[in-house]
């Protein structure tokens, strides 16, 4: 499947807001912080910055994942469990990029799922983390990837890192 991806729209905050919070409800060891309403709010806030891309589903146009970008740092990458494991994932990441020649993120050393995608999609780790540097405290990964004609990647602002999905 090769999905629809379009910039994000004030109406899809509601949801890649409930995207964020199953998200966090489907993993045991991640604590819960936010309200879904906290959440939403979150996800119209990247939106208003124009950071984020979404993958429609063929049917109906209902967000069925997306990817918040800002420059070459990937804030979020959400993909809704029912259209996991179909290619919207890679198809955001391929997107992004397509537009910069460096991405780098973090994620969670606990989210086995998420290192593995990000790995076989061609992103390197480069640093650990304690978990000190993030709300949740938890231990994370910090990964890079770079096009192959780009000799150093930009280092990333961390003092503004979100660990993904």
């Amino acid at each position: 499947m090769s999905p629809a991806l379009r910039p994000a729209r004030s109406l899809d905050a509601g949801q890649m807001g409930a995207m964020i919070s199953e998200a966090v409800a489907a993993r045991a060891w991640k604590p819960r912080l936010h309200s879904g309403a906290e959440d939403i709010a979150h996800a119209d806030a990247l939106i208003a910055r124009g950071w984020v891309t979404v993958a429609e589903t063929p049917e109906g146009g209902a967000v069925a994942g997306f990817l918040a970008r800002e420059g070459s740092y990937v804030h979020a990458l959400f993909i809704a469990p029912a259209w996991q494991r179909r290619g919207i994932g890679r198809a955001l990441i391929a997107r992004a990029k397509a537009a910069s020649p460096a991405l780098d993120l973090w994620t969670f050393a606990a989210n086995t799922a998420a290192r593995r995608f990000y790995e076989d999609a061609g992103f390197a780790e480069i640093a650990r983390g304690d978990g000190s540097d993030n709300e949740e405290g938890l231990p994370e990964i910090h990964y890079r990837w770079s096009a192959p004609d780009t000799e150093t990647a930009a280092k990333p602002d961390t003092a503004s890192k979100e660990p993904g999905s």
